[in-house]
């Protein structure tokens, strides 16, 4: 029952989608919460800022994921060629 793949057969195509809805939800955060911390205390600006600074590491992650798949999409092509 084995393909012979070193990835997951459960995560190999959910962790890229999710980790995009999940920096989407960020945003949107990010963005709502922004007018109270422009018109607000400075102190109040960091919710916004930590909303932003994790859509962006969330992006990463996809990226980096994605970017990891094909590379191993690559490599298994590769060695079936052989």
């Amino acid at each position: 029952m084995s393909d012979d793949s070193d990835r997951s057969p459960i995560t190999d195509g959910y962790v890229v989608p999710i980790a995009g809805l999940i920096a989407l939800c960020f945003a949107v955060m990010a963005g709502l919460t922004a007018p109270r911390a422009l018109s607000g205390e400075p102190a109040q600006a960091l919710l916004p800022i930590g909303f932003a600074i994790g859509a962006l590491a969330a992006l990463r992650l996809s990226q980096r994921h994605a970017a990891a798949s094909a590379d191993s999409d690559d490599v298994a092509a590769d060695d079936e060629a052989r």
